[in-house]
């Protein structure tokens, strides 16, 4: 359980100008912050997403964008689209090949001893009476997270993260199984935390979509919600970040 000192709001429903949260576009794709709260596309129990709203990030063509790529709904941050059939499968097959370079902060509980690491715990889906959850398994699938500390104070600490592959969940299991949970995590985190929201934020996308420039590189503000505990860990806004959760930076316009 957290000191109280860290306690937390309970997660607030987040709102869907998606046009306010382009963080990038060109003729190919677009990248968007997502904000927390809310599933990517629709589940077995129906409900709102984000698909529901792609109708309006389609600028002048005649069809919405499609999802590269998946973030949980509680994770918030840089989410990429492609504009169209062939984008779509160029994004993807990036993607694939580990060519796509993903950044995530995260504030995990219990401050880890080293300042940096490597995770490789094989990762495998397991269906319970609870539902399904992903869990380490010596027959599971290949799983790599690469870890730094940037700040700590007390029992927190704020994770730079690098997934060098793309498992379900592959982040906040990987930080369970290390001992250090991230806070909010009510699937693999500490009793109580199902009232929190999650400290996991999609902080920077690197996308080498064109051959002969450099890889287009992409960064979301964190949340407002996670705001005080990375303060806490030394982090302070500068600019636009410092409006995170009212309005974002100005997207880059390339078409």
């Amino acid at each position: 359980m957290l000191h109280p000192k860290f306690q937390l709001a309970p997660r607030a429903a987040p709102g869907l100008d998606l046009g306010a949260r382009v963080l990038y576009r060109d003729g190919l794709m677009l990248v968007i912050d997502k904000p927390a709260g809310i599933p990517v596309h629709a589940g077995s129990g129906g409900g709102d997403n984000l698909e529901k709203h792609f109708a309006a990030l389609r600028y002048g063509l005649p069809r919405d964008p499609a999802l590269a790529h998946r973030l949980d709904r509680d994770t918030s941050g840089c989410l990429v689209l492609g504009r169209h059939r062939k984008a779509l499968a160029k994004l993807g097959r990036l993607f694939a090949q580990g060519l796509v370079r993903k950044t995530y902060w995260a504030i995990v509980s219990g401050a880890p001893e080293s300042e940096s690491g490597r995770c490789e715990a094989r990762l495998a889906k397991k269906n319970a009476p609870r539902g399904w959850h992903m869990m380490v398994s010596d027959d599971g699938q290949e799983s790599i997270t690469e870890w730094r500390v940037r700040g700590r104070e007390g029992a927190v600490a704020w994770l730079e993260c690098t997934p060098l592959t793309g498992r379900t969940h592959q982040i906040r299991v990987h930080m369970a199984h290390l001992g250090h949970p991230i806070i909010g995590d009510s699937l693999y985190g500490e009793d109580g935390a199902k009232n929190l929201a999650l400290q996991l934020h999609a902080r920077a996308v690197s996308i080498p979509l064109y051959p002969r420039r450099p890889a287009i590189e992409v960064k979301a503000p964190p949340p407002a919600h996670m705001h005080p505990l990375l303060e806490i860990c030394g982090w302070r806004p500068d600019g636009a970040e410092a409006e995170a959760g009212t309005a974002n930076i100005t997207a880059p316009i390339q078409e």
